[in-house]
């Protein structure tokens, strides 16, 4: 199983160049993947059925007791074939769905593959926090499917709106799960279902539980984010829509009734909202002019149908809703791969522009047809046999209530009535001929292959009708997990005898054909019965609302003034837990100045410049001085003995003060505002306070510990498990190298921040370089000898900004200090430095080709995109995590690699020694996006035009 979902995730990133290479028939390739997973699990399916579940369980994170636990049991075969193998089809599909020239192919056969198995992992996982994560994989990538290019507006907001929503549930359902697992006592779900305890925390976490699962499954009054989301692709929709993502809060339902159905809540909430959306989503099927959106709304209805079955909590209904989610993956993503043909063909979906398609793509009719008549319940097809299923187990007394089993199989009834009239209407308005209405014309006649998905799909409901009872192993393998309230189980199957299910199965039929038959009449009724509110406008209220609230409270608070903000919180800071330790805190019995005169020299120096950048009125001086204060720190930390933390303190330092002059060019030279006595004054009091403050509380911090420090412990493991003698480095990469993947996250997503500010025209992630050509030609019509330029693009630059020494001097040092910073990467595991030290070694490295060159010198020194290297040392460092697991190690835990090598002998290397790589990529990259938006994008902003009028072409701008 750990195999099969690796397997996706390296689809995904592949599937990019994939496309790149063959077009759009990589998607054929990529098939292989679900339908390998598809394999696998029919192969599983004998012990299954013998009643061994199939279990794998790797370490996850051991400190917290995670592990990565796998488990396939009949339920969850179910939901994996379905996933596996109607995404299988659907990627056959799109080999001809899309064109071979359509733009972002690639970006979307990734997302589509990253889904895949998002999916098939939530539908095996056994561990409740794990079900989380895969939960949440599935709405991102939903919300990059629906949301595609992000060109069109209506996609966005249809994208919007699905994640906001969804995620709202999904954080619901976390607390729920964690409030369930430690009533529990274990975060299993075979665990939580076996005994899930009792008392208010199990009956709180329920009702969240539910909460996410309604949301994703779009049951009233959350529904309407489903129709919405048809702006995605078509194959989006029989996927996502149809077969998968919508069903994963069935499938949770499903898993945890077992143990929850009894839960006080559960059933009128399930049973309730379940109801209520088949027919309100069936109403508004009936009413639809797009096919797709009719298909949409139909969805919704089915889905209430659905969660109505499996969350009853009866052996009875529990098959039956089994069997009925077979039927609607299988029928519903028919009908839309059908309805994706249907726009190719003829360019609409429109039912009323639409007229005798049947004639002209008859195989394409018979299989709409045929879709469409599972899905409307009718003979010999699965959907037939799910329903009357259905029916039969809610007429046995499926619920212990008899009453309210009366009550939900009156509205399933009137549910299939309005599902049989709007599938009526599907089937006329996509292939019947139209009086009066001319039809759109076929301009692109389907492929065979085009046809072969929404074939097979439809050929398998017909012949699984039939062949139910070939069903009943695997159905019954859930179902016997429930009680049986019933005298005896019904079986699957067409025929069981003339009995009151078979007459209500009927009744919906007839009933459905007689209000298509007066549908006229039926579209006035609904046009008098409008109601002017909806679901949608109320959550678009909402949106509006709280926008409107963001925007007064900011105005109210946020002044436009960073000292008046900083002065308040730190006044805040000295106020409450200031106050809270002059009056409680334990006070060290003996105090100490210093452990080296040095030390107090050093501090003279900081007080020093700290009073100093009170009073300079000069922006430059004052980020100066202020760094004065930074480097003193840093030496504080050499003479405490930590080499580590005095070189990124000392790099550190360095970096922010080449920001500041960065940004303070576009800046006034001298500070004039906020700048009286009265102003410095204040801001002084404030800046004593709070060092003050901050003293004291290290005092109180030091001499309040009662225990031994951790870290004394910590060498010996460092060495043994790490594999290093830094045991700074070896805790940054190893012990807490979760904290450090957090990080590194947060400087990505900084170094994003910073160049979206600054940009003002779209990114294309091209850089500043120079044609070598053309400035050939310029050096010699200059008549200027080549050793004259010391580096690759100071002739771009105007003479009087030019400095011959910097010049000279970056030349012999720039290579120098790029190899020791690659030094300070390889190492760092035993000698002070590693991948954050390298990496700031080198952005310097870079900070000195741009400050003697130029812009288009640092195209030259760094010809990449800054946006390339964040993405690559993040995913180094994440796939670190990922060769642990591999070589038997936990997630990112140190694995050794011992070897010997001819020439080089002995050769020792751990993995976590490419995670630093990935940090020092990310600092790297990070560095390289402040240059070229603080310095190069403002460059280019202030000078449009080349500085020495080079000819046209001479610089060329990518």
């Amino acid at each position: 199983m750990i195999a099969l979902l690796s397997l996706h995730l390296l689809a995904a990133l592949l599937a990019p160049l994939l496309v790149r290479w063959w077009g759009r028939q990589a998607f054929l390739v990529l098939a292989l993947v679900p339908a390998a997973g598809l394999v696998w699990t029919v192969l599983q399916l004998r012990a299954v059925l013998a009643g061994d579940d199939v279990r794998e369980t790797v370490s996850w994170i051991p400190a917290l007791d995670l592990d990565v636990a796998l488990r396939l049991d009949a339920l969850a075969l179910t939901f994996a074939a379905l996933v596996t193998g109607v995404g299988a089809l659907v990627f056959v599909y799109c080999a001809r769905y899309f064109g071979p020239d359509d733009e972002g192919t690639g970006r979307f056969a990734g997302n589509l593959t990253a889904f895949a198995g998002s999916m098939l992992g939530l539908v095996l996982c056994d561990d409740m926090l794990l079900l989380y994560v895969f939960w949440e994989l599935t709405t991102v990538f939903s919300f990059l499917l629906i949301g595609g290019s992000g060109r069109r507006l209506a996609a966005r907001r249809a994208a919007s709106q699905a994640l906001i929503l969804t995620t709202a549930g999904g954080l619901a359902m976390l607390v729920g799960l964690i409030l369930v697992g430690q009533a529990s006592g274990s975060f299993l779900l075979s665990e939580v279902v076996a005994d899930p305890g009792s008392g208010t925390a199990v009956v709180a976490g329920t009702a969240l539980v539910l909460a996410g699962a309604v949301t994703k499954s779009a049951m009233v009054p959350f529904h309407f984010w489903l129709p919405a989301a048809m702006e995605a692709p078509t194959p989006v929709s029989a996927y996502l829509h149809a077969a998968a993502m919508v069903k994963a809060g069935v499938y949770l339902v499903a898993r945890l009734a077992p143990g929850l159905a009894d839960v006080p809540g559960w059933r009128p909430v399930v049973l309730g909202l379940g109801v209520a959306t088949m027919l309100v989503g069936g109403y508004r099927a009936l009413r639809q002019k797009d096919l797709k959106l009719l298909l949409a709304f139909g969805t919704v209805s089915q889905l209430g149908f659905l969660l109505t079955l499996v969350g009853g909590g009866s052996r009875e209904l529990a098959a039956a809703g089994l069997a009925m989610t077979l039927a609607h993956a299988l029928f519903k993503s028919t009908l839309f791969l059908t309805v994706g043909v249907i726009d190719h063909a003829t360019g609409t979906r429109d039912l009323r522009r639409l007229s005798g398609l049947g004639r002209r793509l008859p195989v394409l009719a018979a299989i709409g047809t045929a879709a469409a008549a599972s899905m409307a319940g009718l003979p010999p097809l699965l959907g037939f046999v799910g329903k009357e299923a259905a029916f039969a187990a809610l007429w046995d007394a499926g619920l212990p209530d008899r009453t309210a089993a009366a009550v939900v199989l009156a509205g399933l009834v009137a549910g299939s009535v309005l599902t049989a009239a709007y599938t009526a209407r599907f089937v006329w308005g996509a292939f019947a001929r139209k009086p009066g209405v001319e039809g759109a014309g076929v301009g692109h006649p389907p492929e065979p292959l085009f046809l072969a998905a929404p074939a097979v799909l439809a050929l398998a409901g017909l012949v699984l009708g039939p062949a139910s009872p070939l069903l009943e192993p695997l159905v019954a393998g859930y179902a016997d997990t429930l009680p049986l309230l019933a005298p005896e189980p019904e079986h699957l199957g067409l025929w069981h005898g003339w009995q009151p299910a078979l007459v209500l199965s009927a009744v919906s039929i007839a009933g459905g054909a007689a209000l298509f038959a007066v549908r006229g009449r039926v579209t006035q009724l609904q046009r008098r019965l409008a109601v002017g509110a909806s679901a949608d406008e109320g959550y678009w209220n909402v949106v509006q609302a709280v926008d409107r609230l963001a925007v007064l409270v900011t105005g109210t608070t946020q002044r436009g003034s960073l000292p008046a903000y900083l002065g308040t919180i730190l006044v805040a800071v000295l106020a409450l837990p200031g106050t809270l330790l002059l009056t409680r805190a334990p006070w060290p019995g003996e105090w100490r100045a210093w452990d080296t005169p040095v030390q107090a020299v050093v501090g003279v120096v900081v007080v020093t410049a700290g009073a100093l950048a009170l009073r300079i009125r000069q922006r430059l001086s004052a980020v100066l001085v202020v760094g004065v204060t930074g480097y003193g720190l840093a030496v504080v930390f050499a003479l405490q003995g930590a080499p580590d933390l005095a070189l990124t303190q000392f790099l550190v330092e360095t970096l922010t003060l080449v920001v500041f002059v960065l940004v303070l060019r576009k800046l006034p030279k001298d500070i004039t505002e906020r700048h009286r006595p009265r102003e410095r004054a204040v801001r002084g009091v404030i800046a004593v306070a709070v060092g003050a403050f901050m003293a004291a509380v290290g005092a109180v911090a030091l001499s309040a510990r009662t225990a031994a420090p951790v870290s004394q412990d910590w060498p010996g493991p460092a060495y043994e498990f790490g594999g290093g003698k830094n045991v700074v480095n070896v805790t940054l990469v190893d012990i807490r190298a979760w904290d450090t993947l957090g990080e590194i996250s947060l400087l990505v997503v900084a170094a994003t921040g910073v160049a979206s500010l600054v940009f003002l025209r779209r990114r294309t992630g091209g850089v500043d370089r120079v044609d070598r050509e053309q400035l050939a030609q310029r050096r010699q019509r200059s008549r200027r000898a080549p050793r004259d330029r010391w580096l690759a693009a100071t002739s771009t630059l105007d003479p009087a900004r030019r400095s011959v020494v910097l010049e000279v001097v970056t030349r012999i040092l720039f290579h120098t200090i790029v190899v020791f910073s690659l030094y300070l990467v390889f190492s760092g595991h035993n000698e002070p430095g590693g991948g954050f030290a390298g990496g700031l070694v080198a952005g310097l490295a870079l900070v000195l080709r741009y400050l003697a060159g130029g812009r288009y010198e640092l195209g030259e020194a760094a010809p990449v995109a800054p946006g390339l290297l964040l993405g690559c040392g993040l995913l180094f460092a994440g796939g670190t995590g990922v060769a642990g697991l591999l070589l038997g190690a936990g997630v990112l835990q140190t694995a050794v690699l011992e070897t010997t090598l001819p020439v080089l002998g002995d050769v020792k290397l751990v993995t976590s020694l490419f995670f630093d790589l990935g940090v020092y990529l990310i600092v790297v990259g990070l560095v390289l996006d402040v240059l070229r938006s603080l310095g190069a994008e403002l460059d280019r902003q202030e000078d449009q035009e080349d500085p020495i009028e080079l000819t046209p072409g001479e610089v060329v701008l990518r």
